[in-house]
């Protein structure tokens, strides 16, 4: 299982449209390796959601439904909601984990489908004791 994190800008997108909309295509993404995940995921791929902005802060959870990538360009990707994080996580607790050291969301932070390790994802759901 692969899992990874996606960045948008709460007053464009937030976890709470998210959760009205129940499922939705992700869009919008111009950077090549960000488009190059995308593509490259498969139905059931969990995925963190992360408000960008003035918030910074990851907040809900998501799953792949379908993957088009007829167009290599501009992969189709619908998602369906999760849930909310039992405790959100702000940037700041994420830089303070050893685990995102050389996490592409620390050192490409313009990047805005990250991938993450199980640990990584663990950490963010609340799985680890």
């Amino acid at each position: 299982m692969e899992y990874f994190l996606f960045k948008t800008e709460p007053d464009v997108y937030s976890f709470e449209d998210f959760l009205r909309d129940g499922e939705t295509v992700w869009d919008g993404v111009a950077n090549p390796t960000a488009v190059k995940y995308l593509r490259e995921m498969k139905k059931g791929t969990k995925w963190v959601f992360y408000h960008t902005g003035d918030e910074r802060t990851a907040v809900g959870t998501g799953t792949v439904l379908s993957v088009d990538a007829t167009d290599p360009k501009v992969p189709v990707v619908r998602v369906k909601v999760g849930k909310k994080l039992k405790a959100p996580k702000t940037l700041v607790e994420i830089k303070a984990e050893k685990m995102f050291a050389k996490s592409p969301l620390i050192i490409i932070g313009r990047l805005s489908v990250v991938p993450l390790t199980v640990e990584q994802w663990e950490w963010f759901v609340g799985d680890r004791a």
